[in-house]
C-alpha cells in the first residue's frame, strides 16, 4: 500500500466525518455511560473552520487513490508569562484515527511521525494528546510512539 499524509481538504470532510464516528464508537463501546455513540466531534461547518485554520492544522493520510484513510487533529497551544507554568509551544494532538479497513498497515506510526516531524519543523517543545483508559490498544501505540504520562486524569463514578 502506498500512502502520502498531506493537509486536509475540503474534499476529504465526508471520509473525516466516517473516521470521527469510527473514533466516537472505540469510546462508545468502551465508555457507552460518557460517549454517545454514533456521533460526530465536529460538524461539517464546523470541519471547514477547522481546516481553514493553521493553528489547527489536521494533517490525512491518503491512499494511492488519495482517499484519506487516516487522519491527525492538531491544535497549537502556548502557555505565556503564566505565574506557575514555563513559556512552552504545545502541538496539541486533538483526534487522531486510522480507518478499521486500514489497521496494521503503519498508517497510524505514519502520521504520527509527521506530526513529530511537523512539531519539531515549526518549534513545538511538546507534543501531548488525551488518551481514555478503555482504549489499551491506542495507550500501547503512544507508549510505542514514544510518548510518556503527563498528568493522569481520576474520576470517581457517583450513581
Amino acid at each position: 500500500m502506498s500512502i502520502m499524509i498531506r493537509r486536509a481538504f475540503e474534499k476529504d470532510i465526508p471520509k473525516i466525518l466516517d473516521l470521527l464516528v469510527q473514533v466516537d464508537m472505540v469510546h462508545h463501546n468502551g465508555r457507552p455511560d460518557i460517549f454517545k455513540g454514533p456521533a460526530f466531534k465536529y460538524s461539517e461547518s464546523e470541519l471547514k473552520e477547522i481546516l481553514k485554520d493553521d493553528a489547527t492544522p489536521v494533517f490525512v493520510c491518503v491512499d494511492e487513490s488519495d482517499a484519506p484513510i487516516g487522519h491527525a487533529f492538531c491544535v497549537h497551544k502556548q502557555i505565556k508569562d503564566n505565574s506557575v507554568m514555563t513559556d512552552i509551544k504545545t502541538l496539541y494532538i486533538d483526534d487522531i484515527c486510522v480507518d478499521e479497513n486500514a489497521r496494521g498497515k503503519h498508517v497510524g506510526k505514519a502520521l504520527c511521525e509527521y506530526v513529530i516531524a511537523y512539531a519539531k519543523e515549526n518549534g513545538f517543545y511538546n507534543i501531548t494528546l488525551n488518551v481514555w483508559t478503555c482504549n489499551p490498544t491506542a495507550i500501547k501505540f503512544y507508549e510505542a510512539m514514544g510518548l510518556t504520562p503527563q498528568k493522569i486524569g481520576m474520576e470517581m463514578l457517583i450513581f
